[in-house]
């Protein structure tokens, strides 16, 4: 589409909302991209609002995986294996997304927000084993369950254009029973790949909208950045921003199930 300069302007202004969110919580922030592409930007269809989003998510993750990376939290062997198994559930979603009225997608989509706002209202699991390695002893135990749960993630992701993190982070706990701190790193190999892998199908589409994605992610890295540092300001109020956020998920999707609603029901 032509973008404005006002459409440039909610465009980074966007992408610095997520770059926030995901800097302050670690998490989350990306399920707001479509919603924000669509109802604030104004991007004119919601397959090009999940292209567009789905490349700036996996953009996104590639700068935060640096910082994980050297701070040593990666467990690559799992993230690997389960990244690998959720590109084909990614593009198998993609393409099933794609054949899908836009319209009645985004109203699926605000089901998906209400169900992961209600996730984030959830006390966290036990800590975890943090020596967990998928390693030849060990992979005949850990390698189906990092596959079959890595397929459904990437399923949904791709079919949703989301990065998946809120899917992905519990998802490698319970492939792995490695601890959070490390499932949230771990977690952005598959993000990235995963935005990628749907990324690649909608752009073979022509479904993404390149100067957008540009913008979302200048915006992005900016809030990342001032995410992180407010992070560690607002550390004894990370458990309310939660929740204030997730009662902003639960909200946003209520609308958009609203809207969407009788198309669900359409034949």
């Amino acid at each position: 589409m032509s973008i404005t300069a006002l459409q440039a302007a909610l465009a980074v202004g966007s992408g610095g909302l997520i770059g926030l969110v995901l800097g302050l919580i670690g998490g989350g922030g990306s399920i707001l991209a479509v919603p924000l592409l669509v109802y604030i930007v104004g991007v004119s269809t919601p397959h090009i609002a999940i292209g567009t989003s789905a490349i700036a998510v996996a953009l996104n993750a590639a700068f935060s995986l640096v910082a994980h990376s050297r701070r040593g939290t990666l467990k690559w062997p799992c993230a690997l294996v389960f990244a690998a198994a959720g590109m084909i559930g990614a593009a198998l979603g993609a393409e099933i997304g794609k054949a899908i009225d836009g319209q009645r997608l985004l109203a699926l989509f605000g089901l998906v927000m209400i169900a992961v706002g209600f996730a984030m209202l959830r006390a966290p699991e036990k800590e975890g084993n943090p020596d967990v390695r998928l390693t030849q002893a060990s992979a005949a135990y850990l390698s189906p369950r990092l596959l079959s749960i890595g397929f459904g993630v990437g399923l949904l992701a791709g079919f949703f254009g989301i990065g998946g993190g809120f899917l992905i982070v519990p998802g490698l706990m319970l492939a792995t029973g490695m601890p959070l701190a490390n499932a949230v790193g771990t977690s952005l190999v598959a993000v990235m790949a995963f935005g990628l892998t749907t990324a690649s199908s909608y752009a073979w589409s022509g479904l993404i909208d390149w100067p957008l994605v540009l913008l979302v992610v200048i915006g992005g890295v900016a809030g990342s950045f001032a995410g992180s540092r407010a992070s560690a300001a607002l550390a004894a109020n990370k458990k309310l921003l939660t929740l204030l956020f997730a009662g902003v998920v639960i909200s946003v999707g209520i609308m958009i199930l609203v809207r969407g609603m009788p198309l669900l029901f359409m034949k």
